[in-house]
Formats: structure tokens, C-alpha cells, sequence
């Protein structure tokens, strides 16, 4: 009887929680060098590291595992940033609300944040989509609303000018727009995809829910109605102006010098206010350079940063 008081128990528990059905177990995930050029490493498996056990890519040059969360351009979490000086920081911004990312004259990057009330005197707070405005286009990534979970379940939400963009489930599946320089292009079954448009970034984007683990751990206190799934993204820019601007476009600047506080256990961007912009598509924020005229100089050659840690690591600092 007791037995059987006790299932029951962990049944209704568990129960409240986002439901996650994961496609593969949950052993250590295996990633490998999908580049025919690097034959020392082409189709070696290799395990993801223990910061990141369930998700991460290879870099085929050395032959390692790593994960992209810990990488210059990464944004995840409860918004954790790592900027391009290397410098991990936090920035929460507000739930409901649309804060600009990246502000430069001919890319601008504003981001939608979804969350919820916390007894930390803040709001727990996800990127749920972003929109990436170049020349006269309007690029949407968006997570939907998951209240149950499945990993081979595709939840990412794509539009480029308001139309939904397509694509075909299945690793290297790809949907390309001439007009635009455009590219996207699917890196895993479903839910992880890479963007680029020549000449101006490279994006990795991925939808992932808010897991009971993780919930229990920071205290989230997530239920089955809403998994709170969100992007994590890792961007890489080709010709950013030296007058680039937004929450991750400052650090990009020469010469930057971080505000956050180093050494704290959460060591978090403030000005909230000059980043704050009225819609997904607004270039309104306080810092907007869109459209304006570029000061002739590009940044198309940043230094080659690596970063230590694992993830979740707090106060880490990226060396060149």
C-alpha cells in the first residue's frame, strides 16, 4: 500500500510539470564533424561536454566538442549573453516587452522577451523571438507556445515580410531567397537551424523548452501548461560599423569596456530603457542607427576569442 501511495505521488507531481518526450533517452548526447575536409574528424562521434550534456557542436579544425552557449554572439538562458569582448553577462530586460539587440546602420536586431514573476524582485525572462530588419526586409524566429514536448516536433516559427517560410523536416534540409540573400538551413531534425545573409551574419537558432530539471533547480516553477519554450541563439556578424550599438552590438565596438560588474555571481547589463523598443520591428529604441549613414569603417575582422568554463559557469571572461 505504501508503495502504491508513493507512485501515485510522483505521478501527480510530475504532472504539474511541462511534459518533455525526448526522442533519444537521456543519456549523453554524441555530436560529429559533418565536414568531408577535416578527414582526421569527418564522422568520429564525439560526446558533448558537461556544461551543455544534451546539446552541442564540434569544431571539426580541433576535433572537440563545445557548447555554443559559452561562445562569443551567444545569447540563451535567463538571458545569458556572451559579448564580443568575451565577457559573459546578464541582461533580464522585462517580460512582454522588445529590447534591441543589435542597432547598426544597415542590420538591426530587437528581441521579444516572455516570462514570469519570480520572489527574486524580478521577472524570470526568455527570448521567445527575435526580428532582424536588412535593407527592406523583415526576418521573424520565433518559439511557439508548447505545453507538451517532443523533440522531433518542429516549433520553430519562421516569416520573412510577413510570409511563414517552410522548411522540410530533416537534417540539412535548406530554403534559400535569392532576392534577400538569405539562407536557412536545418542542422538537426527539427528545432535547431543555421541563417545567414551574405555579407551582414551568420545566425545558429534553436527552440528548446524549460525542462522540470531546470525548473526545480532555479526555481522557475514552470507547469504543464506552458514549457516556456525559447530561442538560444549564437550570431556571428560580417560587417558590423564601429558605431554598432544595442545590448550585444556595444560590446562589438573597439575598445569597448564593459559596465557589468566582473566577479559578481550575476553580473548584469542595466539600461534597460535606451534598449527598450515599441514592437518586434520598431527602430525606435533610445540607440537606433537603421537606416542612417555608416561611418565607413567595418569591423570585419574581430579577434578569435576562446572561452572557458562550462555552462551556467557565472563571471566567465573569454581570452583572445
Amino acid at each position: 500500500m505504501k508503495f502504491l501511495i508513493n507512485f501515485f505521488l510522483v505521478l501527480c507531481l510530475s504532472s504539474l510539470f511541462c511534459n518533455h518526450v525526448k526522442a533519444h533517452g537521456w543519456k549523453v548526447a554524441k555530436v560529429k564533424c559533418q565536414d568531408p575536409y577535416y578527414g582526421y574528424c569527418y564522422g568520429i562521434p564525439l560526446k558533448c561536454p558537461p556544461g551543455c550534456p544534451k546539446l552541442c557542436e564540434v569544431d571539426c579544425r580541433t576535433c572537440k566538442p563545445y557548447c555554443d552557449c559559452d561562445r562569443p554572439g551567444a545569447v540563451c538562458q535567463d538571458p545569458r549573453f556572451i559579448g564580443g569582448d568575451g565577457v559573459m553577462f546578464y541582461f533580464h530586460g522585462k517580460k512582454d516587452k522588445d529590447f534591441c539587440l543589435l542597432a547598426d546602420s544597415d542590420l538591426h536586431i530587437n528581441a521579444h522577451f516572455i516570462g514570469k514573476k519570480s520572489n527574486k524582485g524580478r521577472d524570470f525572462t526568455w527570448v521567445q523571438s527575435i526580428g532582424v530588419l536588412f535593407g527592406p526586409n523583415q526576418l521573424y524566429i520565433g518559439a511557439q507556445k508548447v505545453s507538451n514536448w517532443h523533440d522531433s516536433t518542429d516549433y520553430i516559427h519562421i516569416q520573412l515580410n510577413g510570409q511563414d517560410v517552410t522548411i522540410p523536416l530533416g537534417d540539412g534540409k535548406t530554403w534559400i531567397s535569392s532576392e534577400t540573400g538569405l539562407t536557412i538551413k536545418r542542422i538537426k531534425l527539427a528545432n535547431s537551424i543555421i541563417i545567414e545573409v551574405a555579407g551582414l551574419f551568420t545566425l545558429r537558432a534553436r527552440v528548446v523548452p524549460i525542462t522540470q530539471e531546470e525548473s526545480k533547480i532555479h526555481g522557475y516553477d514552470i507547469t504543464n501548461d506552458d514549457c516556456f519554450a525559447h530561442l538560444e541563439l549564437g550570431f556571428k556578424f560580417n560587417s558590423l560599423s564601429s558605431s554598432v550599438n544595442g545590448v550585444l552590438g556595444q560590446t562589438y565596438v573597439p575598445g569597448y569596456v564593459t559596465r557589468v560588474k566582473m566577479g559578481s555571481p550575476m553580473p548584469i547589463m542595466g539600461g534597460a530603457d535606451k534598449f527598450s523598443s515599441s514592437h518586434l520591428f520598431a527602430t525606435d529604441c533610445a540607440v537606433s542607427r537603421f537606416g542612417s549613414k555608416s561611418d565607413g569603417f567595418e569591423l570585419n575582422d574581430l579577434p578569435m576569442v576562446a572561452c572557458g568554463g562550462k555552462s551556467g559557469e557565472r563571471g566567465m571572461v573569454c581570452k583572445k
